[in-house]
């Protein structure tokens, strides 16, 4: 369960999933502009978005959680056009983990019918 609160910060560029821990906080440094032992998540993608690993600090190191996809690929969160990093809350971190789609469906408009 990810704590109530919690900063969550999505890396929208794919990495290497071969990087750990001090490649992973100097990405974290650059591309969001944070201390990796801030006690946010950091959210990194690989290529293909089928895995992704989180980066945080738990107050006595930083960990790494990292989850494989066994069928289809995580669904990267709307952000403004240049963004390298986009902030969510903990519960569409959630259902980013779980799988569920986190970008809004766009509506359909259907064309008017002739009387």
């Amino acid at each position: 369960m990810i704590p109530h609160g919690v900063e969550v910060f999505v890396g929208l560029d794919p990495i290497d999933l071969r990087w750990s821990f001090d490649r992973l906080a100097g990405v974290v440094a650059e591309r969001v502009g944070r201390d990796a032992r801030c006690s946010a998540l950091f959210v990194f993608f690989g290529k293909r978005r089928d895995a992704l690993k989180v980066l945080f600090f738990d107050g006595s190191g930083m960990c790494l959680f990292y989850k494989r996809l066994d069928r289809g690929t995580f669904r990267l969160p709307e952000a403004p056009a240049g963004a390298t990093s986009v902030a969510i809350d903990e519960h569409v971190l959630d259902d980013l983990l779980d799988g569920i789609e986190v970008q809004e469906k766009k509506k359909r408009t259907l064309a008017p019918r002739p009387h």
